[in-house]
């Protein structure tokens, strides 16, 4: 069983079509799953992903990241509800064509950031999230294409200063005072719906993709949906297909329940007062957990204490080293999270539902690319979606992450799926 180094658990905190495609499933599982679909030809596979990754891995890096800044003057809602002064940030790698058609718009997951790849400063301690597939020469080669990220309304890393964000803790025009939970539901279709604007202003005419892990993919996913004669390809990395699953509404609501129940949340009117820092370690502990896998669970931690001198059966305050891993990554990783848009941020992932008459009108070819181990959005959702999508006429392929990193695989490991990425991206 891979081994993973703790270096790869503290990242991931601070972060979470005529050949057919080979799914070895176990014999048990497989038997759980749709009958499989045979994709449209990608006319000729890509080369292994092994390849792929080592061409990346010898390719230069991208220049140093410059954070930019999207305003809007009032933006409406899906709901009908006005937000004024919308800022979002954004960053860009690679040039827009003189046609405007070579763009990427890559979305990002739940608790992620737009700093999808390179660095901001040479001294930073990590590239963004996915440096090993964008790039020049990478799977999302920036040689040819714009690639695009930005972050979301309500995003939850408020206190990053590298993030610009609306949202529950953003200033409210009309009182001077931050909205709390005065705030408007957003859903991630308004996050679409300003990211297209913000497209617009930047001259991009066409997407050639839109990319995106777990919340990612939700966004990718309503791109199509929402402007199907602009974009052309979806990779939907980990997600749940075309709608949420009542299963994870409910574990979106256990997400962001231990905020609630901090004293100090107040019912959102903490500003100013005292964040309810402990709900927000506890909530982004939950997520860790239920976006990982028992196989990784094993294969990091085992049954090791945190302390050797401190056995977990000698005291109730000792502690295995899970135990304690676990708890010092959300406590680091809750410094620049802000619990209200926790919870907007689980409200907004809990809204996404495609219409059969949306999923009918999507245009763009798909490539599912789920986990093997995930537990949140497991294959079976994508192997559904496929066949609901196969039979409305589109055309799609699947392509299965295998390794125990759970959820996670797809945002920590994507480069397993370079290959196919690449020749996907290179269709018609």
């Amino acid at each position: 069983m891979m081994k993973l180094r703790r270096s790869s658990f503290v990242f991931s905190v601070i972060l979470s079509f005529s050949l057919p495609l080979a799914l070895p499933f176990p014999a048990s599982f497989a038997s759980s799953l749709p009958t499989p679909v045979r994709p449209q030809p990608l006319q000729q596979m890509p080369q292994g992903a092994s390849q792929q990754t080592q061409t990346a891995s010898q390719s230069a890096p991208l220049p140093l990241v410059n954070k930019q800044i999207f305003t809007l003057p009032s933006y409406k809602t899906v709901a009908g509800q006005e937000i004024r002064d919308v800022r979002i940030g954004y960053e860009t790698y690679g040039k827009l064509n003189d046609t405007g058609d070579n763009a990427i718009f890559v979305a990002h997951f739940y608790s992620g950031t737009s700093h999808a790849a390179g660095k901001y400063k040479e001294s930073d301690a990590a590239p963004g999230y996915w440096d090993s597939i964008i790039g020049p020469g990478k799977a999302i080669d920036t040689d040819k294409f714009f690639v695009i990220s930005a972050d979301t309304l309500v995003n939850i890393n408020v206190k990053d200063p590298m993030v610009t964000t609306t949202g529950p803790a953003s200033i409210d025009p009309a009182t001077g005072k931050p909205y709390g939970m005065r705030f408007p539901v957003v859903s991630m279709r308004d996050s679409v719906r300003v990211h297209k604007q913000l497209l617009d202003k930047l001259g991009v005419h066409q997407l050639a993709a839109a990319v995106g892990a777990s919340g990612g993919s939700i966004q990718a996913m309503e791109w199509a949906a929402l402007y199907p004669d602009f974009v052309k390809r979806v990779v939907h990395v980990i997600g749940p297909g075309f709608e949420i699953s009542p299963y994870v509404i409910a574990l979106l609501d256990v997400w962001s329940l231990p905020v609630r129940l901090d004293p100090k949340w107040k019912q959102g009117d903490y500003y100013g007062s005292g964040d309810p820092d402990d709900g927000v370690a506890e909530a982004l502990k939950i997520v860790t957990v239920q976006t990982r896998h028992w196989d990784w669970a094993q294969g990091t931690f085992g049954y090791a204490p945190a302390d050797p001198d401190k056995l977990p059966g000698a005291a109730m305050g000792n502690r295995f080293k899970i135990e304690s891993a676990l708890e010092a990554g959300a406590r680091a990783r809750a410094k620049v999270a802000d619990g209200n848009s926790i919870i907007y941020m689980s409200k907004a992932n809990q809204l996404y539902r495609l219409s059969d008459e949306e999923v009918k009108g999507i245009k763009a070819k798909i490539l599912f690319i789920p986990s093997y181990s995930d537990l949140v959005f497991p294959p079976k959702l994508s192997m559904e979606a496929l066949q609901r999508f196969k039979k409305q006429g589109g055309q799609g392929m699947l392509y299965l992450l295998q390794g125990p990193g759970g959820h996670l695989e797809g945002v920590l490991n994507l480069d397993k799926a370079a290959g196919v990425i690449s020749r996907f991206l290179a269709t018609p």
